[in-house]
């Protein structure tokens, strides 16, 4: 191994590192992915999760002049092909190998932008956009992965990698309200005001949801086996977590953050597993 691949080597690692410390729950779906796959959902993950900290976190610093700087170190490690941020060089690694496009970077650059700015009162259109952006974009980044190259693969599965995408997003904004609306004043449902958050508006946006988890799932069938069983853990880990959300009376979901207990996980783990084990996937 000589130093360049040491280096990479040591890059990706950076990325493993920060799937595990920041997602325990991904990072254990991820290793069900097929080795050739799983650093490259790593690398991915590390990238969107430090834009994702700097907008949502590092409240005591200047957060704008950060992003500014995320980015710019991000298209000269692009353009240079080499960045001594570890995380930023392995991103840069999968995306040239695994030819992710630069629009699907930029929407997501440009959805954490927003995030710096005020997040209320969005319309349908700004609403559609910040999902497209912070949350389905992700989705196909992984699914360049997932397809090695296939475009007709890529397109077919496109539109399913979007609902997934989008999906996760909703849920989370559901599970999130008390640190969006308390502690960052962000409202993202159009038309939603947290302060009167009825049940008939919590219903509606659930079956939203429901909808994507259903033509979503449609596309995890025909996903490769060597990201199908991982692709299915997630989806099962936030479809649980929608189910305690639906069971959660609006009021509460302003004062706690819904979990899926760690009993729970390991539980759906192991029953990816025994699937895995039997072929029934």
């Amino acid at each position: 191994m000589n130093n360049l691949e040491i280096f990479n080597s040591f890059c990706g690692q950076s990325s493993k590192m920060v799937t595990e410390k920041y997602s325990t729950s991904f990072y254990k779906a991820s290793s069900l992915f097929q080795p050739e796959i799983r650093q490259h959902i790593y690398n991915i993950y590390g990238f969107v999760r430090l834009a994702d900290e700097i907008v949502d976190t590092f409240h005591d610093y200047d957060k704008v002049k950060l992003m500014g700087e995320f980015e710019q170190n991000y298209h000269s490690a692009k353009e240079n092909g080499i960045s001594l941020n570890p995380i930023l060089h392995s991103f840069c690694l999968t995306q040239r190998e695994k030819n992710i496009p630069q629009h699907l970077v930029d929407a997501f650059l440009h959805s954490m932008k927003m995030d710096l700015g005020e997040i209320k009162d969005l319309n349908d259109e700004k609403y559609n956009e910040y999902i497209y952006g912070s949350a389905e974009v992700v989705g196909l980044m992984c699914l360049k992965v997932f397809v090695n190259g296939n475009d007709e693969e890529y397109e077919k599965l496109k539109p399913y990698a979007q609902s997934l995408g989008a999906a996760f997003q909703k849920i989370n904004f559901l599970r999130d309200i008390n640190a969006d609306f308390i502690d960052l004043n962000r409202t993202y449902f159009p038309g939603v005001d947290f302060k009167n958050f009825s049940a008939r508006e919590k219903i509606e946006i659930e079956q939203d949801i429901a909808k994507d988890f259903e033509h979503a799932k449609i596309g995890i069938k025909m996903l490769p086996i060597s990201s199908k069983l991982a692709v299915f853990m997630a989806f099962k880990y936030y479809f649980n977590l929608l189910k305690k959300i639906k069971k959660t009376k609006p009021e509460l979901l302003l004062t706690k953050r819904i979990r899926v207990s760690n009993a729970r996980k390991m539980y759906l783990f192991g029953e990816m597993i025994l699937n895995k084990n039997l072929n029934l996937l």
